[in-house]
């Protein structure tokens, strides 16, 4: 079913444009955030990535990282 065309003058159906035009804005419904992924840079490598992980760091500098403290603190 198609929206009428207003030929007499009548206004048209706005509900159809925007359903929440007439709420304040923070009642309306926010935007779902469609992926708790970021991109990141890794500032050990410079290797740009997608992750959830807490760390900016790619796995591989991580393990280096890792790797070096644990070989200092075994001197």
């Amino acid at each position: 079913m198609e929206p009428q065309d207003a030929k007499d003058g009548s206004v048209p159906c706005t509900c159809v444009k925007d359903a929440f035009a007439a709420l304040p804005p923070e009642m309306r419904p926010r935007a779902q955030k469609k992926s708790s992924l970021r991109k990141v840079t890794c500032p050990g490598c410079g290797l740009g990535y997608w992750t959830n992980r807490a760390t900016d760091l790619c796995m591989e500098c991580e393990r280096r990282e890792s790797s070096i403290s644990v070989n200092e603190n075994s001197k």
